[in-house]
């Protein structure tokens, strides 16, 4: 048998221990592995692929980033052509996946790249998926590969800012990733301290937000820490977007930080600083926890493909991994439910949430 695998979508930390508990989990079958390079691309273009063995894989397991590449902007089934068209490459894939001689193909992405492969296994190509984004929001598992590291990064941030944020008696208000789910922000804000979280399943009211900093004021509490994900949004307004969307490319978020700093600062007359931790949530070496769930979901991944049940994605439902149909998860992003136990017992301990 031989085993296809590519990384699509954004990068997060754990990757490369998912690929090298793959290639390790088929090599103990006795099964081969070709690494698809740049995601789905690599299908598209039939050219970027090469064999994986167990010589590729000494020291990739704490390694961020991912060996076979990623392209979040090459959709096979909307790729924009030349001539500005965008063009279905949906059969050009299956080709290749013939072409290559492989037997299955292990998908691990986000929801974008999930709902890709969603579609083409509904088109006939043997699939397995295996969730990986460091916004937690696919639906099936209780946590995705990369999560657990950009949470610490986060936490680890806002421990940071929380000296200079009493030092100078200012507002620091930190923007972290998520896209339209807030478990970033909700883990991290719980888990540094902060004092205001805002989110995108709770519309804010800047007032309210500007009010509770006041109330901190008078208490004695000089300084604040908000913690903003990227997909908050005021009651009745709209997304802060850096870069619209298109047929091929979804919208980017960004810069909800800087326009909760000014509105906030011009509110309670109090100096206000925002900082933007990007990208930086995505590199560096994943976690404990990320590398231990990374080499589940692999080794979970070969056995489905190996044993050909495909048509679905490992999921984790603790303290087992499942099988979850991609059918039930593709386009059904898993956002922070309002009755979840983190949001009761942050407003418990008096952290806010702008509504």
């Amino acid at each position: 048998m031989r085993l296809g695998l590519l990384t699509g979508g954004g990068d997060a930390p754990g990757l490369n221990a998912v690929i090298r508990a793959i290639v390790k989990s088929a090599a103990a079958r006795g099964a081969e592995c070709i690494g698809i390079e740049d995601g789905f691309a690599g299908l598209i273009d039939a050219a970027h692929w090469r064999q994986l063995t167990l010589s590729d894989l000494p020291g990739i397991l704490r390694r961020g980033g991912t060996i076979l590449g990623t392209a979040n902007r090459r959709n096979p089934l909307k790729d924009p052509a030349p001539s500005g068209a965008i063009v279905d490459r949906g059969a050009q894939c299956i080709q290749t996946f013939h072409d290559l001689g492989l037997t299955a193909l292990i998908v691990i992405g986000g929801d974008a790249t999930l709902a890709i492969a969603h579609e083409v296994s509904r088109r006939g190509l043997p699939v397995v998926g295996v969730p990986k984004t460091i916004d937690n929001d696919i639906a099936g598992t209780a946590q995705t590969v990369g999560f657990d590291t950009a949470v610490s990064f986060a936490t680890e941030a806002i421990d940071r800012l929380h000296t200079t944020a009493e030092a100078h008696h200012r507002i620091m208000v930190v923007e972290v990733m998520g896209r339209y789910a807030g478990w970033i922000a909700l883990h991290s804000g719980i888990a540094g301290g902060a004092d205001i979280i805002l989110m995108p399943e709770i519309p804010y009211d800047v007032d309210k937000v500007a009010q509770r900093i006041l109330a901190r004021e008078r208490s004695g509490a000089r300084f604040s820490i908000v913690v903003a994900a990227e997909g908050a949004r005021p009651v009745g307004g709209t997304l802060t977007v850096q870069e619209a969307g298109s047929a091929a490319v979804a919208e980017r978020l960004g810069g909800v930080g800087a326009r909760i700093a000014g509105e906030l600062e011009r509110l309670t007359q109090k100096e206000a600083r925002s900082v933007l931790l990007g990208h930086l949530q995505r590199g560096g070496t994943p976690t404990s926890v990320d590398r231990l769930l990374a080499t589940r979901f692999g080794a979970r991944a070969t056995e489905l493909a190996l044993d050909r049940h495909y048509g679905v994605m490992v999921g984790s439902r603790p303290p087992e991994l499942i099988a979850v149909s991609l059918a039930e998860i593709a386009g059904r992003p898993r956002l922070v439910p309002l009755d979840s136990d983190l949001i009761h017992a942050a407003r418990e301990i008096g952290i806010g949430f702008g509504d």
